[in-house]
């Protein structure tokens, strides 16, 4: 999907147009390969950039080359049908000061924001300030989905505290994996702006600086959560494995002492149940109560035995 975006006036006025022109941000969402090739036709973008954004391996980083600057940086997704959380790289493209792209493999919510004007003083034609807010904007995005997954966390240890199932544990896993996606996007992040504050890649005013700071101060925070739901997550996860594990080897422990237990009438019985001559109480007309007794009075001081050793 391909859309052409322009800011009309100072007033911030915004529309959808259908011509590419100076000034104006070309959003590419999950692109077929013609729309790229008339974007690259028509504005001669480096169709690399293109392709780098859309690769969800590609690592947070910033190219510059002929003019053309591509800022690579992750964003966090939720992925559709799991409900697990992800990261993917979302291109930047500044080609030399006269258009604006935006590339991405989907149709994300942080691209969204602005081409439906939730974003406050947004302009396509300030490059710089655009870049920053997508920047910002990022973080902030961040800092919700990890408040949703220690949501989710909470919801699932309190899952286990009545009834320990695998499927909580999985979840928990599932959660620590994404935190451990978030935790090195986040860091990459971190190295990107830092770059960008220098100063060398986009031209910085005053105004922006402080807005690129407020980014990085946003992201660190993000780094910082992450770490600290990370531990959380982990030793909760690792918590619950051994309650599961303690859990089950004290049913069977149980399992064997009963065993024991019911084994000593099997062991009596199948003795005097033996069709020889000469066995005890043969001949007595109480022999059956009598080896009953004996079982039973053996039974109970292996019960006496096992529950002494705290084995029932």
């Amino acid at each position: 999907m391909l859309k052409i975006y322009k800011t009309m006036d100072e007033k911030g006025l915004f529309r959808e147009v259908n011509q590419i022109e100076k000034g104006s941000w070309i959003n590419l969402a999950k692109p077929a390969e013609g729309e790229i090739n008339n974007l690259v036709n028509a504005i001669g973008v480096n169709p690399e950039f293109i392709r780098y954004s859309l690769d969800t391996e590609e690592r947070a980083r910033i190219d510059v080359e002929d003019g053309q600057i591509l800022i690579l940086i992750d964003i966090p997704i939720t992925e559709s049908g799991k409900g697990d959380y992800s990261t993917i790289p979302l291109g930047i493209i500044v080609v030399n000061d006269d258009y604006f792209i935006t590339v991405c493999s989907q149709n994300v919510d942080i691209i969204k924001d602005f081409y439906e004007s939730k974003i406050k003083e947004f302009y396509t034609y300030k490059k710089t300030r655009f870049t920053l807010q997508i920047l910002y904007r990022i973080a902030t995005y961040y800092l919700q989905y990890l408040k949703k997954i220690n949501n989710e966390t909470d919801k699932t240890e309190l899952k286990l505290q009545k009834e320990l199932k695998n499927t909580e544990l999985i979840k928990l896993l599932a959660l620590e994996k994404s935190l451990v996606y978030f935790t090195t996007s986040l860091k990459s992040n971190e190295l990107v702006m830092e770059k960008l504050l220098r100063g060398n890649v986009l031209k910085l005013y005053d105004d922006d600086k402080d807005y690129l700071q407020d980014a990085i101060v946003e992201n660190k925070q993000a780094i910082e959560m992450v770490t600290i739901s990370k531990d959380i997550v982990a030793g909760t996860t690792n918590a619950y494995a051994s309650i599961i594990s303690n859990n089950l080897n004290i049913v069977m422990k149980f399992l064997a002492a009963v065993t024991i237990v019911f084994s000593i009438p099997t062991i009596v019985s199948g003795l005097w149940g033996m069709n020889v001559e000469g066995i005890l109480f043969s001949n007595n007309s109480y022999g059956f109560y009598i080896v009953i007794g004996i079982s039973v009075f053996f039974a109970i001081l292996a019960y006496l035995w096992l529950k002494k050793k705290d084995m029932l």
